[in-house]
């Protein structure tokens, strides 16, 4: 018997959209987010492999994760399927919410925004991010859809 399950860097939505990701943060920032080379899936794997936090978002109304990486998942302490099932917003407590809206609200307008903030764990762990960075997600035909945030600086809180 053989195991079918694919890890999530080798389904071809990943793979489409950590390349998606790749290019957007270059777009904005000018600088690369990644330097690897390879195939598709070998990139993908790279980047749901690397050394800092990857999230991303959709475009729905109360927004949802479509994309976390290795270290995302660890830090929120939950799975590929139930990470990619929660709103963005319920990694901020209620508290800080309306400081997050603004900075997606500024992300959208001017394409990336860099930012530093409380966040919490499923589990309730709260952890402060510095020197992060948000920007908007363009697909294949430059149309907007969606925002990621990317950051390896962060500590956890008492």
């Amino acid at each position: 018997m053989t195991n079918n399950i694919q890890l999530p860097w080798q389904q071809e939505t990943v793979i489409r959209h950590s390349l998606r990701l790749l290019r957007s943060f270059e777009y904005w920032t000018g600088r690369s987010l990644l330097y690897v080379n390879g195939s598709a899936q070998e990139i993908a794997q790279a980047l749901f492999a690397a050394p800092f936090v990857l999230v991303s978002h959709g475009t729905e109304p109360d927004p949802i994760f479509n994309y976390g990486n290795r270290k995302a998942l660890e830090l929120w302490e939950l799975s590929w399927q139930d990470f990619t099932k929660m709103p963005s917003r319920k990694t901020a407590e209620e508290v800080v919410q309306e400081e997050r809206n603004r900075l997606l609200a500024e992300t959208t307008s001017k394409g990336f925004s860099n930012f530093s903030g409380i966040r919490i764990s499923s589990t309730g762990k709260r952890f402060y991010i510095k020197d992060g960075v948000v920007w908007n997600l363009l697909d294949e035909n430059d149309q907007y859809c969606g925002q990621a945030a990317v950051y390896s600086n962060y500590e956890f809180m008492l």
